[in-house]
């Protein structure tokens, strides 16, 4: 198919790479499943910027509450689910990915159901990171009351500006600590070369995403946002495994095979947009139709780049590890996240932002106390805020953001002119 013909019909230009995303997350499940029905091997929960290579080295089948958090989104359920949780004492105000996941585990629902699993696969231990957000001890605590069964946490500090030795090595202390416990529960040794082995699948599974991000720079760019938060799936969920690597080769294959042919996700590229903050889950598809509609790419995101820990050394595992989950965008004080962003803009050739403040996630809204402002001024490249929610559709006016995303295109196009 043709761009012309594609931009005639208002199509995104579908990735070939989904069906085998669709099988490599597929045989992810299977290989949990089994693991849920047989106990032949222990089930570890994780955040998805947790120390999985840790686990993963030990044996265990990982699950991530928080990619299950994203299937309820994107599945449109989420405030069916949020309710149940709110009945019995939690916030609406806190994160969305949180109350659905719970109620829904209330409700006795799961997304999962329809691949098989009786229910959410039981956890013989819970490990979280605090990077992320505060709220993950919360969530994880309540399934380790639940399940009685244990959980560990590192608590990394916030708002940093300079990564010093000192942070570093705090964070690694607490990473190797998690060891004994880990032991206990997976009934096998740590074996620090399995470690090694992991965090350099992690290293590499890392450094093709970062490739497969930065093929956007290029002009029609070959991925958009919509599509990346659908990819990103293997390094959120198999960082560290053989199966991460192997699908983002396929993946990189595709997107450079698109360059070479000047074939572009939005099919008439006009204007290059990077976006801040959480995705809208229950409103990804009818979104990526109004951006191709005006032909506008996401190019570059905020919470896409949040899995790249080129940082990750198979020689230093502990501090390696503890240096890329302290490096991550969302840990960082407003005047590391003003450079980053700076580079970024520089890099993807953006002709404008889009900053979407989350109802229930402060932490990945960067809007909230003048950062944008800031950048505007250094940068001169025009912004737009929407506010939403993650997974709380009830959080989003779609009417109101198309239209203030439409009058924003046209005010780019009239200040490229």
């Amino acid at each position: 198919m043709s761009n012309a013909a594609s931009h005639e019909k208002n199509e995104i230009i579908r990735l070939k790479a989904a069906d085998d995303l669709r099988k490599t997350m597929d045989d992810y499940f299977g290989r949990l499943r089994d693991a849920a029905e047989t106990g032949r091997k222990k089930i570890a929960w994780c955040t998805s910027v947790g120390p999985t290579e840790l686990l993963y080295s030990m044996g265990f089948e990982v699950y991530f509450p928080e990619n299950h958090g994203a299937m309820l989104g994107a599945g449109k359920n989420a405030d069916k689910y949020i309710p149940s949780a709110i009945a019995i004492g939690y916030s609406p105000e806190i994160c969305s990915y949180l109350t659905s996941d719970i109620g829904a585990f209330l409700q006795n629902e799961t997304p999962l159901q329809k691949m098989g699993f009786k229910s959410i696969p039981k956890p013989d231990i819970l490990v979280y990171n605090t990077n992320q957000c505060r709220e993950v001890s919360d969530w994880f605590s309540f399934y380790a009351r639940h399940f009685n069964v244990p959980v560990l946490g590192i608590h990394t500090p916030l708002g940093i500006d300079e990564l010093t030795p000192g942070i570093i090595k705090n964070v690694s202390d607490q990473i190797e600590g998690l060891i004994p416990e880990l032991e206990k529960a997976a009934g096998r040794k740590f074996d620090p070369d399995r470690l090694k082995e992991a965090v350099a699948l992690s290293h590499e599974g890392c450094i093709l995403w970062r490739t497969v991000l930065e093929k956007a720079m290029h002009k029609p760019s070959p991925i958009n946002f919509f599509d990346s938060v659908i990819h990103m799936g293997p390094i959120v969920v198999m960082r560290g495994t053989q199966y991460a690597v192997d699908y983002y080769k396929i993946l990189l294959a595709e997107l450079e095979e698109r360059i070479q042919n000047n074939i572009g996700a939005i099919p008439l590229e006009k204007h290059r947009i990077y976006w801040d903050g959480m995705p809208l889950w229950y409103k990804l598809s009818s979104l990526a139709k109004v951006f191709s509609r005006l032909d506008t790419c996401i190019v570059a995101s905020t919470y896409c780049n949040s899995w790249v820990f080129d940082d990750l050394d198979a020689g230093n595992p502990f501090e390696s590890s503890a240096l890329a989950y302290s490096k991550l965008f969302i840990v960082r004080s407003d005047n590391a996240k003003e450079k980053i962003l700076e580079k970024l803009l520089k890099d993807f050739s953006i002709d404008g932002l889009i900053y979407h403040e989350s109802k229930t996630c402060h932490r990945n809204s960067n809007n909230l106390y003048g950062l944008q402002n800031r950048l505007f001024e250094t940068t001169g490249i025009p912004y737009l805020e929407i506010n939403g929610d993650l997974n709380d559709p009830r959080c989003f006016s779609e009417e109101q953001s198309i239209i203030a995303i439409e009058t924003f295109i046209d005010q780019l196009a009239g200040h490229q002119k």
